[in-house]
């Protein structure tokens, strides 16, 4: 190998990695969807964007190891809602496995009956498009059905904090 090759070829620590993706700013969103029984299920998550306009497409990345992982495996919509500061409890709540994450009121059901967030900036109504196994994680990819837009700015997470744009 090449001195170049040596280098592109070099393992970073997970732990480099995690620091370096701390420093950068990112949204935070809840993402929830139904089992089959109609449970619904959902998580936290701040790898998400928007894939293109034409379809409308987002995408989502979820931990293979979250308790809901099997269910986005198969599910045919889910909702995305974008967290205010003012939500950083919620955020907290469904990040963490194992917690009762449906019994807050400020969930609140979408026209298509999934939860979302009340007083969320935005809500997105997506139906299933695409999922791409990406290492310890799935990239889901959603067509963008419905778009309901709130009052308010967007949380951020940046150095493993909740931020405020104001």
């Amino acid at each position: 190998m090449t001195d170049a090759q040596d280098v592109l070829a070099a393992e970073v620590a997970p732990e480099e990695f995690r620091d370096a993706m701390a420093r950068f700013p990112s949204g935070v969103v809840v993402v929830t969807a139904r089992c089959e029984d109609g449970t619904p299920r959902g998580f936290t998550a701040s790898s998400f964007c928007s894939v293109s306009l034409e379809p409308p497409l987002v995408l989502v990345c979820l931990s293979d190891a979250a308790d809901s992982a099997a269910v986005f495996a198969r599910c045919e919509h889910f909702a995305v809602s974008v967290l205010a500061p003012e939500h950083q409890p919620l955020a907290l709540l469904f990040a963490t496995k194992g917690a009762d994450k449906f019994s807050d009121a400020l969930l609140q059901p979408s026209p298509s009956g999934l939860p979302t967030v009340r007083q969320a900036p935005v809500q997105l109504d997506c139906a299933a498009y695409a999922r791409y196994p990406a290492g310890d994680h799935t990239i889901l990819v959603g067509r963008v059905t419905g778009v309901r837009l709130g009052e308010g700015s967007p949380m951020v997470y940046c150095e493993r904090e909740f931020r405020s744009l104001n």
